[in-house]
Protein backbone atom coordinates (compact mmCIF):
# COMPACT_ATOMS: atom_id res chain seq x y z
CA UNK A 1 0.00 0.00 0.00
CA UNK A 2 2.74 2.06 0.92
CA UNK A 3 3.88 2.80 -3.28
CA UNK A 4 -0.19 3.50 -3.68
CA UNK A 5 -0.05 6.27 -1.15
CA UNK A 6 3.08 7.53 -2.69
CA UNK A 7 1.12 7.55 -6.25
CA UNK A 8 -2.10 8.88 -4.79
CA UNK A 9 -0.72 11.99 -3.39
CA UNK A 10 1.79 12.44 -6.03
CA UNK A 11 -1.18 12.69 -8.50
CA UNK A 12 -3.50 14.29 -6.20
CA UNK A 13 -1.41 17.11 -4.80
CA UNK A 14 1.69 17.15 -7.13
CA UNK A 15 3.99 15.90 -4.40
CA UNK A 16 7.12 13.95 -4.25
CA UNK A 17 8.71 12.31 -1.45
CA UNK A 18 11.33 13.88 0.60
CA UNK A 19 13.97 11.05 2.56
CA UNK A 20 15.23 13.48 5.10
CA UNK A 21 17.45 10.70 7.14
CA UNK A 22 20.25 9.16 6.60
CA UNK A 23 19.77 6.72 9.36
CA UNK A 24 15.88 6.24 8.56
CA UNK A 25 16.15 5.93 4.57
CA UNK A 26 12.73 4.65 3.94
CA UNK A 27 11.27 7.56 5.92
CA UNK A 28 9.00 9.90 3.60
CA UNK A 29 8.18 13.29 3.89
CA UNK A 30 5.49 15.12 2.24
CA UNK A 31 5.38 18.65 2.23
CA UNK A 32 3.67 21.72 1.19
CA UNK A 33 5.68 23.51 -1.79
CA UNK A 34 5.01 27.10 -0.33
CA UNK A 35 5.66 26.81 3.75
CA UNK A 36 7.61 23.17 3.54
CA UNK A 37 4.96 22.02 6.37
CA UNK A 38 4.76 18.57 6.84
CA UNK A 39 1.07 16.80 5.54
CA UNK A 40 2.14 13.15 5.99
CA UNK A 41 4.81 11.19 7.26
CA UNK A 42 5.57 7.79 5.77
CA UNK A 43 7.65 5.09 7.57
CA UNK A 44 8.02 1.45 8.77
CA UNK A 45 8.08 0.59 12.15
CA UNK A 46 8.17 -2.47 14.62
CA UNK A 47 5.05 -3.66 14.26
CA UNK A 48 4.24 -3.89 18.46
CA UNK A 49 4.70 -0.08 18.42
CA UNK A 50 1.77 1.14 16.87
CA UNK A 51 -0.24 -2.06 17.99
CA UNK A 52 0.18 -4.04 15.29
CA UNK A 53 0.03 -8.02 15.87
CA UNK A 54 3.97 -8.83 16.47
CA UNK A 55 7.34 -7.08 16.01
CA UNK A 56 7.18 -7.40 12.12
CA UNK A 57 7.98 -4.35 10.54
CA UNK A 58 4.57 -2.23 9.48
CA UNK A 59 4.50 0.48 6.83
CA UNK A 60 2.18 3.66 8.60
CA UNK A 61 1.28 7.15 7.85
CA UNK A 62 1.28 10.04 9.97
CA UNK A 63 -1.19 12.59 9.23
CA UNK A 64 -2.54 15.76 11.34
CA UNK A 65 -5.80 16.16 12.59
CA UNK A 66 -7.20 19.72 13.92
CA UNK A 67 -10.61 18.93 15.11
CA UNK A 68 -9.60 17.31 18.33
CA UNK A 69 -13.51 15.75 17.73
CA UNK A 70 -12.83 13.87 14.55
CA UNK A 71 -9.38 12.71 15.93
CA UNK A 72 -10.85 11.33 19.08
CA UNK A 73 -13.10 9.76 16.98
CA UNK A 74 -10.95 8.37 14.45
CA UNK A 75 -8.70 7.18 16.66
CA UNK A 76 -11.02 4.53 17.83
CA UNK A 77 -11.48 3.00 14.47
CA UNK A 78 -9.36 -0.10 14.08
CA UNK A 79 -5.81 0.72 12.54
CA UNK A 80 -5.93 4.09 13.72
CA UNK A 81 -4.18 5.52 16.91
CA UNK A 82 -2.87 8.18 18.59
CA UNK A 83 0.57 9.64 16.45
CA UNK A 84 3.50 7.25 16.92
CA UNK A 85 6.80 9.37 17.45
CA UNK A 86 4.83 12.60 17.03
CA UNK A 87 2.47 15.01 18.87
CA UNK A 88 -0.32 12.24 19.85
CA UNK A 89 -2.43 15.63 20.22
CA UNK A 90 -2.71 16.87 16.41
CA UNK A 91 -1.61 13.87 15.03
CA UNK A 92 -2.62 10.37 13.98
CA UNK A 93 -0.89 7.08 12.62
CA UNK A 94 -2.78 4.99 10.27
CA UNK A 95 -1.28 1.50 9.51
CA UNK A 96 -1.03 0.78 5.90
CA UNK A 97 -1.36 -2.93 6.18
CA UNK A 98 -4.79 -3.20 4.92
CA UNK A 99 -6.67 -2.67 7.79
CA UNK A 100 -7.71 0.48 6.91
CA UNK A 101 -9.04 0.59 3.48
CA UNK A 102 -7.30 2.83 0.94
CA UNK A 103 -9.75 5.30 0.50
CA UNK A 104 -10.04 5.97 3.66
CA UNK A 105 -6.82 6.72 4.27
CA UNK A 106 -6.82 9.28 1.04
CA UNK A 107 -9.58 11.13 2.66
CA UNK A 108 -7.60 11.42 5.57
CA UNK A 109 -4.81 12.91 3.59
CA UNK A 110 -6.86 15.28 2.50
CA UNK A 111 -7.87 16.36 6.11
CA UNK A 112 -4.43 16.77 6.96
CA UNK A 113 -3.38 18.84 3.49
CA UNK A 114 -5.90 21.29 4.68
CA UNK A 115 -4.96 21.17 8.26
CA UNK A 116 -1.18 22.26 7.13
CA UNK A 117 -1.39 24.54 4.38
CA UNK A 118 -0.27 27.64 4.62
CA UNK A 119 -2.50 30.34 6.53
CA UNK A 120 -2.60 32.15 3.38
CA UNK A 121 -4.51 29.43 1.53
CA UNK A 122 -6.94 28.99 4.37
Amino acid sequence: MRQEIFDYIRKQYHVSPDFPWRTSPESAVFRHEDSRKWFALVMTVSGEKVGASGPDPVDVINLKVDDMLLRDTLIQEEGIIPAYHMNKVHWITVLLDGTVPAERVYDLIGISFMATRSSKKK
